[in-house]
């Protein structure tokens, strides 16, 4: 066959390059082993990366007096993330502030951040965790003397009365 520059995608017959071209190529792009600190740092580079192309994706709220809005007396809610009718968002409650009897639509997840929380008779201060589960009457929530700051995870609670 007949080769013709301006046609590239003609067939040829005999390969561009020897044999022993080939081989020295091809034994040239064999992998390097790389020790484990290369493969470490590499991977770490990697991660670093993919986090940083994908960080739009995420959700960062910012510590701080914005955002926070009224929810009753002695109430003020900042929330951080709605989806699918779950809420994530902080608390934050006077000295002495309630939050009446209510149920929960879905299993409400509270962590005591700052103060003290009472929650019927059980008292819960920072770290304190409490799982309020659906459909079971969820007794008031009153803050300690200095007040406190909670996280929950949950749906918005229905009030008491409308029970």
């Amino acid at each position: 066959m007949t080769r013709h520059p301006e046609d590239p995608t003609e067939q040829r017959d005999e390969p561009v390059l020897d044999a022993d071209v080939l081989a020295l190529l091809d034994e040239g792009l064999a992998p390097v082993p790389l020790d484990a600190q290369a493969q470490a740092r590499i991977k770490k580079q990697l991660l670093r990366r993919i986090a940083s192309d994908t960080l739009s994706e995420h959700t960062t709220v910012a510590p701080g007096d914005q955002g926070w809005a009224p929810f009753g007396k002695g109430l003020t809610i900042k929330r951080l993330h709605e989806a699918d009718g779950v809420l994530s968002c902080l608390v934050r409650l006077a000295p002495g502030a309630v939050l009446p009897a209510h149920r929960h639509p879905v299993d409400e997840e509270c962590v005591v951040l700052e103060g003290e929380m009472q929650i019927g008779d059980i008292r819960l201060g920072p770290g304190g965790f409490h799982l309020g589960r659906r459909g079971v009457l969820h007794d008031r929530l009153r803050s300690g003397d200095a007040g406190a700051l909670i996280y929950l995870r949950g749906a918005v609670p229905e009030a008491a009365l409308n029970l």
